[in-house]
């Protein structure tokens, strides 16, 4: 599995309900012999805030159409994310292309600490409570990939050490007092 195409079992969106936010929207042109060809592509990350993120890229000639482009391939690339409360479960670094990703649980009340493209994954996904950290490349679409791939690949510490160990995990029963 590459980092560039994280797949999962597939997540039908339609059971989702799925908030949709624009990222960014670069016109880019292509020079023609008749001169330069403007478009529009967007980056439109969609999430339900409980656990499911999805980003995606489109381009057109027109704006709308390319955000909606964005959104409906964003719906397509939907990944399960886990949560820990309202936090990730471990620390993450991803480095894809020349940005680099690391994404750090946070204590209930911090909130989030990052900014463009994580920030809107992150808010996406569901987590209110994480410290993150952008290196190298700030460009939108390598950041908002590598943090969708980095939230994928979150496991719950202690159900990956019960399942290497074949232990079936037992459910804490609440504590009355």
């Amino acid at each position: 599995m590459s980092k560039k195409e994280v797949r999962t079992a597939k997540i039908n969106p339609d059971e989702l309900v799925l908030n949709e936010k624009l990222i960014a929207l670069n016109r880019v042109s292509k020079v023609v012999k008749g001169g330069k060809r403007m478009r529009f592509n967007a980056l439109v990350v969609v999430g339900d805030g409980a656990g499911h993120v999805g980003v995606g890229l489109a381009k057109s000639n027109e704006v709308p159409s390319a955000i909606a482009k964005a959104g409906a391939y964003a719906r397509k690339n939907i990944v399960k994310v886990q949560l820990k409360g309202n936090t990730i479960p471990s620390e993450a670094t991803v480095k894809l292309g020349a940005s680099i990703i690391f994404l750090k649980p946070a204590t209930p009340g911090t909130g989030i600490i990052a900014g463009g493209a994580v920030r809107a994954v992150v808010e996406a996904a569901g987590v209110k409570d994480v410290l993150s950290k952008s290196l190298g490349s700030s460009n939108p679409i390598n950041v908002a990939k590598a943090t969708v791939y980095a939230l994928s690949q979150l496991k719950d510490p202690k159900a990956e050490i019960a399942r290497r160990k074949g232990i079936a995990m037992e459910m804490e029963a609440p504590v009355n007092g």
